[in-house]
């Protein structure tokens, strides 16, 4: 069977944005141009060496509906919830909080100067799993597998699976693949992806990158740019190829998952599939019931 190499459906470049106590981000999902991309919710990239734009952090606050994936480039993160949790984000580091029926948690610095830099990726939940138990699964860095994938290119496997490789994070609705792809000059990687699953591919360093229109590495052929702080979102198929054609290292998130095909309500930390469901979950803040 010949395979169908995803093409890029469209290109929605970041957006400055602010979040939690004033930190200073880069927004690719959930903006006017791009308010969701079922199932993922949110995209926020920070990156920073000065400590302004991160040093408030995101003091507690609630959740309840979705999942919430904070990936350590660089820095030092703690995160502490109402359960009474805590753990130290660091560099290399992934947390994958499930908020289920509701959660109080905060992630604040641990760090007063150098550079911070991560991201922020909001997966939704179907109905039948929106009022679960939350839970956290914590990876340390030395736990998320790197991948030589030829020509000096490596794959960090955050979730899902590449070149034998299994990430970490287990027990997620969407099926997730979430892959850091370092990418030297000439370098290429070729990716399954299921048929169906929603994708997005993000570039946080370098140039640019290309999404090929066929295998990258055994026939380069034509391909479409993705600039630097640019997410593509992936039309169908079951392949994604990507290669880097400037003469600068560059680095790329590559993300996907099953979709829901479910109505969202959602305002602010709350995302529900009824407008009744989210002043429910106001109310049970308020109330104290998280």
């Amino acid at each position: 069977m010949t395979d169908r190499w995803r093409p890029i459906a469209r290109l929605v470049p970041a957006e400055p944005a602010s979040d939690g106590a004033g930190v200073r981000l880069n927004r690719s999902i959930a903006t006017a141009n791009l308010p969701a991309l079922d199932p993922f919710l949110l995209l926020d990239e920070f990156n920073s060496e000065d400590k302004d734009d991160y040093i408030a952090g995101f003091p507690e606050h609630p959740h309840r509906g979705f999942e919430t994936v904070t990936y350590m480039i660089e820095g030092r993160m703690r995160h502490q919830d109402n359960a009474g949790n805590s753990g130290l984000l660091r560099s290399g580091g992934v947390q994958w909080m499930t908020a289920g029926r509701g959660i109080l948690h905060s992630e604040m610095p641990e760090q007063e100067d150098g550079r911070m830099q991560g991201f922020q990726l909001w997966v939704n939940l179907p109905a039948r799993l929106k009022m679960s138990d939350p839970r956290y699964q914590d990876i340390e860095p030395e736990d998320v597998p790197r991948v030589e994938a030829g020509g000096g290119a490596t794959v960090r496997v955050i979730a899902g699976e590449h070149g034998g490789a299994i990430g970490p994070v287990q027990d997620v609705f969407v099926r997730p693949l979430y892959l850091d792809i370092t990418l030297p000059a000439g370098a290429a990687v070729s990716q399954p992806v299921p048929t169906g699953h929603t994708g997005f591919v993000y570039v946080f360093g370098g140039e640019g990158v290309t999404v090929t229109e066929g295998d990258p590495i055994a026939d380069p052929g034509q391909g479409f740019p993705v600039r630097y702080r640019t997410l593509a979102v992936l039309g169908d198929g079951d392949r994604v190829g990507v290669r880097n054609d400037t003469s600068e290292d560059a680095r790329l998130l590559l993300v996907a998952g099953a979709p829901i095909g479910e109505p969202i309500a959602r305002y602010g930390p709350f995302v529900m599939n009824t407008e009744q469901e989210i002043h429910q979950a106001f109310k049970d803040f308020q109330e104290g019931s998280f």
